[in-house]
């Protein structure tokens, strides 16, 4: 059965970023398997041609805004809830497919509206986004209101599909018995678009490093993704002065960190200049996503040091596709992706990720081979056509009649996931 499916995203979706790849990506191969998807989203972002998507108005006080968490989401969120149920009642959708937490929200009440089962996509916790963002402080009153609210949300939808398996672990656990609602869609990746770099890009690559000052023989060391404290980007920079007077000290200074992305790149560019490494760093700001690919092919090392212990880290898939060694922050994220062929740093550590780059930069060999077993894993594990069958069987099980019938259904996939974490 082909579905009619009402996507909402209370983002600025387009934005060349993680969550925004991911809702992308689902849309793209669901549309691939002959699924009609409507995705509703902020007035903000980049329109792209493959996609229908319906914008809200725009707010007349606040036309441009950040990415995360920030009290002007409220409206936002006001006028995206109005959008929807226009659009709903317009599309009589099959399935209300929300992304994040207030997207839920809303489309619970799309569904008593409609009919429409509701599907969450769970990409982290709410109450900790808002914690990592700053937005509201630890231990407070604050913190205690939306760990309610973000409870009472997640117990709405008649399936959660979470961007990793550590996630609905987690969020079992505080379901309890209605632990089978929650169905393991781990961050997936394109193999044929993401893909290592091969002797014939390699003109495409010094042209490249030539447009962005990097000189040829420099050996790269690459981050691609938001630049935010809590991604760690502070530690990129302490961790590439650290290598870069190491390499100094043994008269091999022919590293580059090329740190891709946005917002506020101007600031960690003077961040890194205060601190020394900037003849060696590189600051890009956004790059779209369209050209994702392109640039991970200058790279030989990739960053993946994201502190959050509960979003998901999907760039880290992308890194495993080009065959990229990879140096993350060691959560059970990274190391659901990257299990034994990742390389680990200390959380929280500059002094052990610039150790952990340092081991790569003097043993290629062995950073050569840890890329290659990860594109395997990648190419192995991590299809988007494997996640658009999970993601259709769990349209099938919420769109039961019966609340048995429905929880036998998923109850299967659970199972399935048992059956996954254990190979």
């Amino acid at each position: 059965m082909a579905y009619n499916i009402l996507m909402i995203a209370p983002t600025s979706f387009f934005g060349d970023y993680g969550c925004h790849v991911r809702i992308l990506e689902e849309v793209r191969v669901l549309q691939k398997r002959g699924h009609r998807v409507t995705l509703v989203t902020y007035y903000k972002g980049r329109d792209l041609p493959e996609l229908n998507i319906v914008r809200t108005r725009p707010t007349p006080w606040h036309a441009d805004y950040e990415v995360g968490s920030s009290r002007h989401k409220l409206a936002f969120d006001a006028l995206l809830s109005w959008t929807a149920l226009r659009t709903a009642r317009r599309l009589k959708p099959d399935i209300i497919h929300a992304h994040l937490h207030e997207g839920a929200l809303i489309g619970r009440v799309l569904s008593a509206v409609t009919g429409a089962p509701l599907v969450f996509d769970y990409q982290g916790s709410l109450t900790a986004e808002m914690l990592d963002h700053h937005f509201v402080r630890p231990g407070g009153k604050r913190e205690w209101l939306f760990r309610t609210v973000e409870n009472s949300i997640d117990r709405m939808p008649r399936a959660i599909l979470t961007s990793s398996r550590h996630s609905a672990q987690l969020l079992r656990a505080e379901l309890k018995d209605q632990a089978q609602r929650v169905v393991a869609l781990p961050d997936c990746v394109d193999t044929d678009f993401f893909c290592p770099r091969t002797p014939a890009d390699q003109a495409d690559v010094d042209a490249l490093k030539d447009q962005l000052g990097i000189p040829r023989d420099r050996t790269v060391v690459i981050y691609l993704g938001l630049l935010a404290q809590y991604q760690g980007t502070y530690h990129i920079i302490h961790a590439a002065r650290q290598v870069v007077a190491q390499q100094a000290a043994a008269q091999q200074p022919n590293v580059h960190f090329l740190v891709m992305g946005y917002p506020n790149h101007e600031h960690f560019q003077a961040e890194a200049a205060q601190y020394g490494p900037i003849d060696h760093m590189t600051f890009t700001g956004r790059v779209p996503y369209e050209q994702a690919a392109r640039y991970l092919r200058v790279g030989d090392i990739a960053l993946a040091p994201k502190l959050s212990l509960t979003e998901g880290a999907g760039k880290i898939l992308n890194y495993m596709a080009c065959a990229l060694p990879t140096v993350a922050f060691d959560t059970p994220q990274a190391r659901e992706f990257m299990a034994q062929f990742g390389a680990y740093a200390e959380r929280g550590s500059a002094e052990s990720l610039a150790a952990r780059i340092g081991e790569l930069l003097q043993n290629p060999d062995r950073a050569r081979t840890l890329g290659q077993a990860l594109r395997m894993r990648a190419s192995q594990r991590f299809s988007w056509e494997d996640a658009a069958r999970r993601i259709v069987a769990v349209y099938d099980a919420v769109r039961m009649a019966r609340p048995e019938l429905r929880a036998a259904a998923l109850t299967q996939l659970l199972e399935g996931d048992h059956a996954h974490e254990l190979s």
